[in-house]
C-alpha cells in the first residue's frame, strides 16, 4: 500500500498548506503589532482602548466580504479568537 506522502497531489497540498499557514501566522502577529500600537495611542489620548461596537463592525464587515467556503459562524469564530489574542498583552 502506498503512503500518502509518496502521492505527488498530497505532497503538493501540504507544500501550499504550509505556504499560506506561514502567511496566516505573518499576518496575525502584524495584526497584534498594529493592535498593540493603536492600544498605546488610545492610552496616551485618553481613550478606551476596547471598542465593542467596532468590533462587531468588523465582523459584520469580514461576514459581508466572505466568499466561502467558510462559514459566517467560522468566521465569527476565528475572528472572535483573534480579537480575543489581539486583546492580551
Amino acid at each position: 500500500m502506498a503512503r500518502s506522502s509518496d502521492d505527488p497531489v498530497v505532497r503538493s497540498c501540504r507544500q501550499q498548506i504550509a505556504g499560506l499557514d506561514r502567511r496566516i501566522l505573518e499576518a496575525l502577529n502584524l495584526r497584534i503589532d498594529l493592535v498593540k500600537r493603536l492600544k498605546v495611542h488610545k492610552e496616551a489620548q485618553g481613550l478606551a482602548f476596547h471598542d465593542p461596537a467596532q468590533e462587531e463592525r468588523l465582523l459584520d464587515q469580514l461576514c459581508r466580504a466572505n466568499g466561502g467556503p467558510l462559514s459566517e459562524e467560522g468566521v465569527r469564530t476565528i475572528f472572535r479568537l483573534i480579537l480575543e489574542w489581539g486583546k492580551r498583552d
